[in-house]
């Protein structure tokens, strides 16, 4: 007979299976939906793969907040997807063993990082002011929430002109690369992966909820730590696979795009909260995971803009260390100081 603990860790892991198989499928079709419509890279990452990568955290979100009225998991595992997707930065460039990734990833990824600093800045600004500002409610939604949309909006809106831009200066002819798979197989195919990845997310929250009364942890560790590194499987998935196909570029702009789609789904998750404005009913410490978040982004930023190439123990560069550095430091945090 099998213990609590040892069923809830075996349910955590084949829901990660899946996750992770589902999400290498994604990569693989939405790689030759982009070639079929001839969608550049950049845009394909951030918003075709970015957006059903993210399934798994709008899925466990809307899951966590209506049936197992668990807010703080349901942000949790929004901020600690941010902080998780940018630590995989990290891992690509330790894959990336001859040259740095900043030195070969296009600088049009700052566009988007940017926008990412000022999502989930706003998210961490209202989740330490969440007592003061509730009674400004719509409704049962927080008056944060239509901004969170407007300002993702025009995130998507900025990018789009701006790799349309690209395209129109640098398009060129190009062979197709996969001739033996139809666009509608494609599709077909890709729908499907998304559906287990839904399926997956649904089950998540339940048992994130289950670790946390078997170990005896808080809610927001479970919530920002493991659940967060569940439903960011697939965006791991996805961006390795990117780079394997030689698409770096669509590799990081699925993460700095899931980080956008992941902020959206903090107003996707307030409009299904019902108890009232859902930062007015989490942790404040999950502002550490959003500072977090911020800071591993403007080091990316940096890494764009200055394209390092040392490269220390001849493993990763210093921007790298330093994203794998704040992320231990947050799960530090959380674990000692949530609640």
């Amino acid at each position: 007979m099998l213990s609590p603990v040892v069923i809830v860790w075996l349910q955590f892991g084949l829901c990660t299976v899946l996750i992770g198989f589902a999400g290498n499928k994604l990569s693989r079709y939405g790689d030759v939906i982009a070639d079929k419509t001839g969608l550049s890279g950049t845009w394909v990452g951030l918003m075709l793969l970015a957006t059903v990568t993210s399934l798994p955290e709008l899925v466990t979100g809307i899951s966590a907040v209506t049936v197992a009225d668990t807010p703080d998991i349901a942000l949790g595992d929004v901020l600690g997807s941010c902080v998780f997707n940018l630590v995989i930065l990290t891992i690509l460039d330790f894959l990336q063993r001859e040259e740095s990734v900043y030195t070969r990833a296009s600088q049009g990824h700052i566009l988007a990082a940017g926008f990412g600093v000022v999502l989930i800045g706003f998210v961490g600004f209202n989740v330490l002011l969440a007592d003061q500002t509730s009674e400004f409610a719509i409704g049962h939604v927080g008056i944060y929430t239509p901004l969170i949309i407007i300002l993702y909006a025009v995130a998507m809106r900025t990018v789009f002109r701006y790799e349309r831009a690209q395209m129109a200066a640098y398009a060129e002819e190009r062979a197709e690369r996969y001739p033996e798979i139809k666009l509608r197989q494609a599709v077909q195919r890709y729908v499907l992966a998304a559906l287990v990845v839904v399926g997956a997310g649904i089950w998540l929250p339940f048992i994130g909820e289950q670790i946390a009364r078997v170990m005896e942890w808080e809610a927001t560790f479970v919530g920002t730590l493991f659940v967060a590194f569940a439903t960011s499987v697939p965006e791991m998935a996805v961006t390795v696979s990117a780079m394997r196909l030689g698409a770096l570029d669509m590799a990081i702009s699925n993460l700095l795009g899931s980080n956008l789609f992941d902020i959206l789904i903090v107003a996707v998750d307030d409009f299904f909260f019902a108890r009232g404005p859902i930062l007015a009913h989490v942790s404040p410490v999950h502002a550490v995971s959003a500072i977090s978040a911020m800071m591993m982004t403007g080091i990316v930023i940096v890494g764009l803009l200055y394209r390092p190439k040392t490269r220390l123990f001849r493993a990763a560069g210093w921007a790298s260390l330093l994203l794998l550095g704040i992320y231990l430091l947050n799960a530090s945090v959380l674990y000692l100081h949530g609640k």
